[in-house]
């Protein structure tokens, strides 16, 4: 099987405590900003604000 180019893996930070709790994929071509998700932080025990980190 051929890897597909156009989707890469992100890592998301959480914003409150700054651990990098999950890794995700993404289309490039789709989402050429850095995406934002509400997850579940278990450092915090609450749903935070997750960004794509570099």
């Amino acid at each position: 099987m051929a890897k597909n180019e156009k989707r890469v893996q992100v890592t998301l930070a959480c914003e409150v405590c700054k651990r990098r709790n999950y890794i995700t994929t993404k289309n490039r071509q789709n989402d050429r900003e850095r995406i934002e998700l509400t997850k579940y932080c278990r450092f915090d025990r609450r749903h935070t604000l997750h960004r794509e980190t570099r």
